[in-house]
């Protein structure tokens, strides 16, 4: 039997949004999804951990900025609603705090919408990240986000989705461009420096997925940083579990291949000479 999906989604199609969703234990995925979830586990049963370790970086991460006086965040490619959203943890403490979550999957932006409403601090725009003129043209995002001011651009788990051919130095650019002096991009990215030859199995699982697995070398990317300035100490293996800034009593990854496969990094927009 096919499952009931929201008009316009394929439930048969595996979803990377919605596979992430199933490793953190969420429910609002699919058969297809959990399927395919289930072969990457086969190959990295450690990718439920990865998972779960990259939403503590996204609530350290968002804490730090914060601490640093930002209050305007964009989430691109944010995924489905979980626990330690970003708009919650921003909002414990800073409740002035505005938050947009830009995701292209209906399923996502659904629940979203429903989970997340709040319509004077938080919006869920359904959009393509890849395309930055209609993310930061968008009326709503405007008037939620004021761009003279900081605001801190995060993509989680995102980049290492997009394929070179989707431009994502491009792209990226142009959104490190949009920000005004001492905005921040942060990132959580996966990688090729991590020698094994499972890397190469999780590429071929993920064919099958609605988008691709596409890791990349530590040097491609430092390159998404363009002139920001590294947060001390810069692009960090073992995606932010020993950030100075990481919380002390935080799950630490206990698989060393898993700690070593990906890099995070915040880097913040400097004054022009």
């Amino acid at each position: 039997m096919t499952e009931q999906a929201p008009q316009g989604v394929d439930p048969r199609i595996p979803n990377a949004a919605r596979m992430y969703d199933y490793f953190l234990g969420g429910k609002d995925n699919f058969q297809a999804d959990r399927e395919l979830a289930e072969l990457v586990l086969a190959v990295l049963p450690e990718a439920r951990e990865g998972a779960l370790q990259n939403r503590l970086f996204i609530g350290r991460m968002v804490r730090y900025l914060v601490d640093q006086g930002i209050t305007q965040f964009i989430d691109l490619g944010s995924g489905l609603p979980a626990r330690e959203n970003v708009h919650e943890v921003a909002h414990r403490h800073a409740p002035e705090a505005k938050v947009v979550y830009v995701d292209n999957d209906p399923v996502v932006c659904t629940h979203g919408r429903a989970l997340l409403a709040d319509p004077e601090r938080v919006l869920m725009l359904e959009a393509d990240a890849r395309l930055p003129e209609l993310v930061l043209d968008d009326p709503g995002v405007r008037k939620l986000i004021d761009f003279e001011r900081p605001v801190a651009l995060l993509m989680m788990f995102f980049l290492h989705l997009v394929p070179d051919s989707d431009d994502p130095h491009g792209f990226v650019a142009a959104y490190r461009e949009a920000l005004a002096p001492g905005g921040y991009l942060a990132l959580t990215h996966l990688s090729t420096d991590w020698k094994s030859e499972r890397t190469q199995q999780i590429v071929e699982v993920y064919q099958q997925a609605s988008a691709p697995f596409c890791p990349r070398s530590g040097r491609e990317i430092e390159a998404f940083f363009g002139d920001f300035e590294l947060i001390p100490p810069g692009l960090d293996t073992g995606l932010g579990t020993v950030w100075p800034f990481a919380d002390p009593e935080a799950t630490m990854f206990l698989d060393e291949d898993l700690a070593r496969m990906g890099y995070a990094g915040i880097g913040r927009k400097p004054a022009p000479f």
